[in-house]
């Protein structure tokens, strides 16, 4: 189900490469949350530790390293070569059912380490979940449904990226959404998070830093710094490179208040993966002018769980105010043309870190704009709330 070390979405070199140069003691946990609550038996979870096993038999080849190596050149070579001795191990995956039957899967290992687990994790758990269900893509639907939305992408403009890795209906609907956005939409499809599939059809890989960059920021300096030292610390590796940041780890209000006018000035843009997409961008154009930034001079990406309606409608709104893409998912990936199909509801976050082994462990959390998005124990959310400002 995954079929490279490449198979998973360039922020997760990016972060783990972060990790690797600027904390390479830190250590972290990643936690899987299914918000749809679903329900599996004994057989699924032994074929999910079985799959999960085969992820060990990966490593980055020769011509997979001359890749990243030539077209990724703002991730370190060093990096890399590390990367060609990386193995995921399964001994390293607790894999379990809770007495209901819900899924629990942690990961703990050096955070330069155990953030690339993630990505295939999931998009394993999505794909196994719809093999076990007997639910098989219809090709020809799927495609034609696909047609439909590239139609609305080119006749209005609409600049847009893949990102449907991680909840993806199978890798093989997978290369053929990123194969047909290749051959129909060339114009307006800007590049896709699946390093491999980049790799493939000769697009652009695009992606910058998760969540969990900001989560983990939080865990070993506070609440109150996070977001700026975050920024600060990718500026440090990145130095000006995969610019667009992600707002929204604690609220994008928390988010703008600590924001500097060197941070904005450097930044390409804001990705808004929570809330309303008119309410987040128009508190990012004020944001842009109290520094006296031009917003138009920004890109403004809009992630949280777009369709290609909804899209058209909120370019529309912001046309001639600010620049727009979108980085869209599970509508590209999850869509295999069958009435009543849900796709996997389904996350793997930073639960809890440390800047070492010598230092407790500490819990980390996510308020979203979105309340069906937050993540973490209530504890932890009170402490945030009170230091941040942020109304319960």
């Amino acid at each position: 189900m995954i079929l490279s070390i490449l198979d998973t979405d360039l922020y997760k070199f990016s972060t783990s490469n972060a990790y690797f140069q600027l904390f390479p003691l830190a250590e972290g946990t990643f936690t899987f949350n299914d918000r749809a609550r679903e329900v599996y038996d004994g057989a699924f979870l032994s074929e999910l530790k079985s799959e999960l096993a085969k992820m060990s038999e990966l490593s980055l080849t020769d011509d997979e390293f001359d890749y990243v190596t030539s077209r990724i050149k703002y991730i370190s070579r060093n990096y890399w070569e590390w990367l060609r001795g990386f193995r995921f191990e399964a001994d390293k995956i607790d894999c379990r059912l809770d007495d209901e039957g819900h899924l629990k899967i942690d990961v703990t290992d050096y955070l330069y380490k155990v953030t690339l687990y993630e990505v295939p994790i999931l998009a394993t758990v999505a794909e196994l979940r719809n093999r076990r269900r007997g639910v098989k893509v219809d090709m020809k639907t799927a495609m034609a449904l696909l047609d439909a939305k590239i139609d609305i992408a080119n006749e209005n403009a609409l600049g847009f990226s893949e990102f449907g890795t991680r909840r993806r209906f199978s890798s093989d609907l997978h290369e053929a959404v990123v194969a047909r956005l290749k051959e129909r939409c060339p114009k307006y499809c800007a590049g896709t998070s699946n390093v491999l599939f980049a790799k493939k059809y000769n697009l652009i890989p695009v992606g910058t830093f998760p969540h969990e960059w900001m989560m983990f920021h939080s865990g070993v300096f506070g609440f109150k710094r996070a977001n700026y030292l975050g920024l600060e610390d990718w500026i440090k590796v990145y130095d000006g490179a995969l610019g667009t940041a992600l707002i929204d780890t604690f609220t994008t209000a928390s988010f703008l208040h600590t924001l500097t006018l060197k941070q904005a000035k450097l930044l390409d843009g804001f990705r808004q993966d929570s809330g309303d997409e008119k309410v987040i961008g128009d508190m990012i154009i004020a944001r842009l002018e109290e520094f006296g930034i031009d917003p138009r001079t920004k890109l403004l990406v809009f992630s949280n769980a777009l369709t290609f309606e909804k899209y058209r409608d909120v370019a529309a709104y912001f046309k001639g105010r600010i620049k727009v893409s979108a980085g869209i998912g599970t509508n590209l990936t999850c869509d295999p043309g069958i009435p009543g199909y849900k796709a996997a509801n389904i996350v793997m976050k930073l639960s809890r870190c440390r800047m070492s082994a010598k230092d407790p462990w500490e819990a980390v959390i996510k308020i979203s704009d979105d309340l069906g998005k937050h993540m973490g124990d209530d504890f932890e959310f009170r402490i945030a709330s009170h230091e941040l400002h942020i109304e319960a």
